[in-house]
């Protein structure tokens, strides 16, 4: 479904459960209306893959002709995506901050994406400089870690806020509000990788799906994603060619507000801007021909040509 969304990547994630959560974590009762369980362990073991059964993810994502990654919430989880032979690592925000899985992480000399939510700008300054020494692609992802997250807490400018502070790093948004029009604002405001997770089914059990677009929205927000980024286009400002039927039917150009003739000097009230058939002098040269001399006659309302001034 991801694939036919139009998705460049579909990313999973793999826990090794006795590795994230201490025994008591686990033990702890879990009496949520979305639990699959009677323990928090008891709900995560039911939820999570399998080493085989990632390695037929992987291999499904291929036929498909898909990226396929996952995050990794723990050293196992990550040593075995290594040797799964995922193409990059994500680090969730959860791990935001712990520095020694980041730098074991960097060691694997991969591609390395770090979702900072939770976190403060000092902790994602820290997590930069310890990663700089290893000389690995870096994308760091603007995250509320909020499901579903305000939109009052999403405050996208973090996103410019990481590419002044970091130019060398690639700059994304993970988002877990409800809809896509702040995903698409994250894009337009220069945002390179967007992650949003996908349920085909919102009313299924797990908190996550209500802050989950289903197939048709991530398929919408693909589409408007792409629009959006043709439609930023160019630092440069000219007259585009699909403009130029409008100038030509609408635009105005120089002519003679009065009858005047050969050997007249020109001045502005000589001059009048309209739309005219057919076209002279671009408005812009209104300024540029006073003081100069007209060299044929000219009736009122005559367009103004080059060849008409000296």
């Amino acid at each position: 479904m991801i694939k036919k969304c139009g998705a460049n990547c579909v990313k999973f994630q793999k826990s090794d459960l006795n590795s994230r959560f201490n025994k008591a974590a686990l033990d702890r009762p879990y009496t949520s209306h979305h639990s699959w369980g009677n323990t928090y362990g008891q709900h995560r073991a039911h939820l999570e893959f399998s080493e085989s059964q990632f390695k037929e993810l992987k291999k499904h994502a291929e036929r498909h002709e898909i990226i396929f990654s996952a995050s990794g919430m723990d050293m196992v989880s990550l040593r075995f995506l290594n040797q799964l032979g995922v193409p990059f690592f994500k680090i969730g925000s959860g791990d935001a901050n712990n520095y020694s899985l980041i730098q074991d992480v960097a060691r694997f000399g991969k591609p390395l994406i770090v979702s900072t939510g939770m976190q403060s700008i000092d902790t994602v300054q820290k997590v930069y400089y310890l990663l700089k020494q290893f000389n690995i692609k870096l994308g760091f992802l603007h995250c509320v870690s909020a499901y579903p997250a305000p939109p009052s807490d999403i405050n996208l400018r973090v996103i410019q806020s990481y590419q002044e502070k970091f130019p060398d790093v690639v700059i994304g948004y993970s988002g877990h509000e409800t809809g896509t029009d702040i995903s698409i604002a994250a894009v337009a405001l220069g945002a390179k990788i967007l992650e949003r997770h996908l349920t085909l089914d919102k009313t299924w059990k797990g908190s996550d799906h209500c802050a989950s677009l289903d197939p048709e929205e991530f398929q919408q927000l693909v589409s408007q994603v792409r629009n959006v980024e043709t439609a930023l286009g160019s630092h440069i400002k000219i007259v585009r060619e699909s403009e130029i039927a409008c100038y030509r039917k609408l635009g105005k150009t120089l002519v003679a507000s009065q009858n005047l003739q050969c050997g007249t000097v020109l001045s502005e009230d000589m001059l009048d801007i309209k739309v005219s058939e057919p076209k002279g002098l671009n408005a812009d040269q209104f300024y540029n021909v006073i003081g100069h001399t007209l060299i044929h006659d000219k009736e009122y309302d005559d367009s103004i040509f080059e060849e008409d001034i000296s």
